[in-house]
């Protein structure tokens, strides 16, 4: 995980905490340096203001399961493929419902 690349990320979201890319590089730089708990904790904030925003919900998912935490998870994809079918998004439905068929 690069310090430099966290660094500037979460500077942006000081200065605008808004930022959809950068809350979701920060979650994803997260799950590169191992750190789950906090990768979810972004993805749910991201989330939070834009609840369409379909891969947010796929990354949150697997990140959940890396934790062990499969019921969550599950919800996760569910959530997802909601926002997927609103956004009419096939590819990312398809992604989340055989992430979701996978749990089983």
């Amino acid at each position: 995980m690069s310090m430099n690349r966290l660094e500037a990320l979460r500077n942006i979201l000081m200065q605008n905490p808004g930022d959809t890319l950068a809350r979701y590089g920060l979650a994803m730089e997260y799950i590169k340096g191992a750190s789950y708990e906090q990768a979810v904790a972004e993805f749910r904030t991201l989330l939070e203001s834009q609840p369409d925003y379909a891969y947010a919900y796929f990354h949150g998912g697997q990140t959940l399961e890396k934790l062990g935490r499969s019921e969550e998870a599950r919800e996760m994809y569910a959530r997802g493929i909601a926002a997927a079918v609103r956004q009419d998004n096939a590819h990312a439905r398809d992604e989340l419902q055989a992430a979701l068929a996978m749990l089983g």
